[in-house]
């Protein structure tokens, strides 16, 4: 973890400063598999006991020790507890990498951008098209919202097509309109009335 070493840095000379929780109960985590040596880590972050439930459930996850103390080191940069164990496990449980999840925890938009994230792997996109998406939603860059970018894919448009009208700039009012325009179009293709003449009687 890239991150990890500097974030926990800048947390362990902050505890001073910070709610003592001497009293932390760390036996939820390490029931869930925490090494002794990471709960050694957790402690010098100060973490709380709401704090430990919510990385049980990201250790249900399957998320490595690493992952885990970079998540409430992230936290504290960000002058707030860890309280996103289950944004985590959701985006774990969606395909998410380790690395993602930290990159969406150290913008500190786990739970404000975590449902729309596993809505985006549910639509059925490629790993690199949700990338692009997500790195636009984290840099607070112009996107479309997901429930458009589905309804553009169901009406036909590749992924590519999409990123193009993302890139444009497309807004969700326009492209709720080209939705629109391109259901009615395809509803009433090959629906064209042919007049069938039949012979005159003699």
């Amino acid at each position: 973890m890239k991150s990890y070493a500097l974030l926990l840095g800048v947390c362990v000379l902050s505890v001073a400063g910070c709610k003592q929780h001497l009293l932390t109960d760390y036996r939820p985590l390490d029931h869930a598999g925490m090494w002794s040596g990471s709960l050694e880590q957790l402690k010098a972050l100060n973490a709380s006991d709401s704090e430990v439930a919510e990385l049980v459930k990201a250790k249900q996850a399957r998320l490595s020790d690493d992952a885990c103390l970079a998540l409430v080191a992230a936290a504290h940069e960000k002058k707030h507890p860890f309280s996103s164990g289950d944004s985590v496990a959701n985006l774990a449980a969606a395909g998410y990498s380790e690395q993602q999840i930290l990159e969406i925890a150290e913008h500190d938009q786990l739970d404000s951008i975590s449902g729309d994230a596993v809505a985006l792997r549910l639509i059925g996109l490629s790993d690199g098209f949700v990338q692009v998406v997500l790195q636009r939603r984290l840099q607070g860059r112009p996107t479309l919202g997901t429930p458009q970018i589905a309804r553009l894919k169901n009406t036909g448009l590749s992924e590519q097509q999409i990123l193009e009208q993302i890139r444009s700039g497309m807004t969700d009012a326009q492209a709720d309109h080209e939705v629109a325009a391109r259901e009615a179009a395809r509803n009433h293709a090959g629906t064209g009335f042919v007049r069938v003449r039949g012979r005159k009687a003699r």
